[in-house]
């Protein structure tokens, strides 16, 4: 690819600007590729959500009352 200024060839890795690099990479004539990592949160910090488990009533606990 050519214009004023610039010769692109296929497989070359081209530094442009954000939404300059956007509009180019269409899947058709560029793919957009990330110098930086995606931010993402650290391993250690996020804990993992857990739901309450509602408590029910057993025949375990509680005494039966007989009656002779």
């Amino acid at each position: 690819m050519s214009g004023a200024g610039f010769v692109w060839r296929s497989g070359e890795v081209v530094d442009l600007p954000g939404p300059e690099a956007s509009a180019w990479a269409d899947g058709v004539r560029a793919e957009l590729v990330r110098d930086e990592p995606i931010e993402t949160p650290e391993a250690g910090t996020a804990k993992p959500e857990r739901q309450a488990r509602k408590r029910t009533s057993s025949a375990r606990g509680r005494r039966e009352t007989r009656s002779t």
